[in-house]
């Protein structure tokens, strides 16, 4: 029968998860309600059927993959069936009694998706520098730096490049022309280079350059132009700024981590705003007792 349903409704595309069933079982392929079901499984009075399981079948493409699926699916079912109903006979009732703990996390789940929507609502996340300056002076003790950060001008090219006095002369530089021209030179002839000026970890870049030093803070006191080579290539570093871990760490390294706080601090006001005002309101409309002193 199943074999037989399957050849007439599969070409008027039939689910492929009805079509699996189909061939797996020698139930009615017919749209009944429940009762008219043939289970997929039973563990003592505890039964399986298609309709339970039919919506987890939407990124099943073959009926091949659907019979695999399903077979592992009920397989599954049975044996996490089997470790319940053991476990149900061998607990005491009170072990077994869970509406109290359902309680508490049903009311924290109603609040937390109360607040979130009050936040998305009324909560404005919109920082100015202003703010995060104000903040970054009033509290430098919470950014010290975990590692040794620099500004740096760096170029790598190859052994054997054109321009590589012009290169070396340009380097040196911190005049923005200077780099402009470095640029141009480096789009055309370098293996890679950096010339913003941002900050960056110094074990990010000794991973990019060959340097070997035991000491990085004495490196970088006493180093300002390096250039090094290997056998492929040619590596110039003009360290132009630095700042030695635990030391203040700079704004503009801070400014999006200060941009969180300040959000979050602010969503925290909001919240416990809207308790107190719950509560306030609730005190003048007499909406609540407590009968203890």
């Amino acid at each position: 029968m199943g074999l037989l349903c399957s050849r007439y409704l599969a070409p008027k595309k039939m689910p492929v998860f009805l079509l699996a069933v189909c061939i797996l079982t020698t139930f009615s392929c017919n749209s009944g309600g429940e009762k008219n079901e043939k289970p997929l499984a039973r563990v003592y009075n505890d039964y399986l059927y298609l309709s339970d399981i039919k919506d987890i079948f939407t990124t099943v493409s073959s009926p091949q993959d659907s019979i695999a699926f399903l077979k592992n699916y009920v397989n599954n079912w049975v044996r996490n069936r089997l470790v319940l109903h053991t476990a149900e006979k061998n607990l005491k009732p009170e072990q077994k009694d869970f509406e109290k703990q359902l309680e508490e996390y049903r009311n924290s789940l109603i609040i937390y998706t109360y607040e979130t929507e009050l936040v998305k609502q009324k909560l404005n996340v919109e920082v100015t520098d202003t703010a995060i300056e104000k903040y970054y002076n009033d509290h430098k003790e919470n950014f010290l730096l975990k590692d040794n950060i620099v500004k740096v001008t760096y170029v790598k090219t190859p052994k054997k490049t054109t321009n590589l006095a012009r290169i070396k002369s340009l380097y040196k530089s911190d005049d923005d022309e200077d780099l402009y021209k470095l640029k141009e030179l480096c789009d055309r002839e370098a293996v890679n280079y950096f010339l913003d000026d941002v900050w960056l970890v110094f074990n990010d870049l000794t991973k990019e350059i060959p340097i070997k030093t035991y000491n990085q803070e004495e490196f970088l006191k006493n180093n300002r132009f390096i250039e090094m080579q290997d056998s492929l290539y040619n590596y110039f570093l003009n360290i132009r700024a630095f700042k030695i871990k635990e030391s203040v760490s700079p704004l503009s390294m801070e400014k999006e981590k200060i941009r969180s706080i300040i959000i979050n601090t602010q969503k925290i006001e909001l919240i416990k705003k809207n308790q107190d005002e719950i509560y306030n309101d609730a005190v003048e409309r007499n909406r609540f007792e407590i009968y203890i002193k």
